[in-house]
């Protein structure tokens, strides 16, 4: 069978993704980025997010196209994201699959977006090690992932029960003083400054914690004791020394992440790591994860930073493999879901 030349369309949030795949090789990703219109909240304002989506979607395709190389009326199948995220920026995308798809007269697939970051290491690595663990970590979602099928099985062992860390990240920037997105300017001043110069709590680790929420994952407090904290330095007068804060904030989230990551591999006897989501990017929690994962022997598994963020490529990637398994397209009458659980691969 020919490999399947495949477009992706991802809009859950803040990027407007095209993606284009043969198979598992990588053809094109265009992305175009509003996080610039959303810096001055502080976060992303879904409304205009989706006016963005309107905006940049057809110049993103042209752009993936001509870097394809391809004639559009050649692919094999159009994918989009069909939940989680955001409503009426997921809406967005989808109509323009299915305007897309009908002009087009090829199959449509409606596909889980947390299942695209793990698909999307195949294109960097090939095929995946069956069964493997995936830990996805981004501004929405903190999620371990057994991986047993990525087009058919995969059921979730464990997620956030508050703040996921890349809403963290933001929320301590802003109490830092630093701009949005809190991530990448976080993650640089941590370079500067010392992780063990604050003991900043580490959720739902205690014992207590374990026996329920073993491997899933909080973040609120953290949050709230970063706050307490530098407010508490304010009021004595004296300095902020955030790169020290962002460092030890840092090493507190990356600390939990990647102890519980490796403690899940263990229990369901894998031996095969994956991280994904726009938080693997994090130096420091790649660093660390890899050096406990090796400790145990066990594979560490990294998409290439620019595959890490939301992209269409991860899209067009999830159906490929979902043709490939003999998994039948969606149709048409699928909607939005903003809450689409990821066991659900393919609506």
């Amino acid at each position: 069978m020919t490999e399947p030349l495949v477009l992706g369309l991802e809009s859950s949030c803040d990027e407007t993704g095209v993606g284009i795949v043969r198979g598992r090789t990588l053809l094109a990703n265009e992305v175009a980025s509003s996080v610039d219109l959303h810096v001055r909240f502080g976060g992303v304002v879904p409304e205009v997010a989706s006016r963005a989506h309107l905006s940049a979607l057809v110049p993103a395709l042209e752009r993936a196209a001509a870097t394809a190389d391809v004639d559009l009326a050649d692919l094999d199948a159009v994918a989009v994201t069909a939940g989680p995220g955001l409503m009426g920026a997921l809406v967005v995308g989808i109509a323009s699959a299915k305007a897309l798809s009908a002009y087009l007269n090829k199959p449509l697939y409606g596909v889980n977006h947390l299942v695209g970051h793990v698909a999307v290491d195949l294109l960097d690595h090939g095929p995946l090690p069956m069964p493997s663990l995936a830990l996805l970590v981004s501004g929405g979602h903190t999620s371990l992932l057994h991986v047993e099928d990525i087009a058919t099985n995969i059921t979730e062992v464990g997620s956030t029960i508050d703040d996921a860390a890349g809403e963290a990240y933001d929320k301590v920037a802003r109490i830092l003083g630093l701009p949005y997105p809190g991530g990448p300017v976080i993650d640089k001043a941590a370079t500067d400054g010392d992780p063990t110069a604050i003991r900043f709590p580490r959720g739902l680790t205690a014992r207590h914690d374990m026996e329920k929420h073993r491997f899933d994952f909080s973040f609120s407090g953290l949050k709230t004791a970063v706050a307490r904290w530098v407010e508490q330095r304010r009021l004595d007068g004296l300095d902020v020394p955030v790169n020290d804060v962002a460092a030890s904030f840092q090493e507190a989230v990356c600390d939990v992440l990647t102890a519980k990551t490796v403690d899940a591999a263990q229990h369901l006897g894998v031996n095969s790591i994956l991280i994904g989501g726009g938080v693997a990017a994090n130096s420091r929690l790649r660093a660390l994860l890899e050096e406990r994962a090796t400790a145990v022997g066990i594979e560490l598994r990294r998409p290439r930073p620019a595959l890490c963020t939301d992209n269409g490529a991860m899209i067009a990637a999830v159906a490929s493999e979902a043709i490939a398994s003999g998994v039948g397209p969606s149709g048409v009458g699928f909607s939005a879901n903003s809450g689409l659980p990821v066991s659900t691969i393919v609506v």
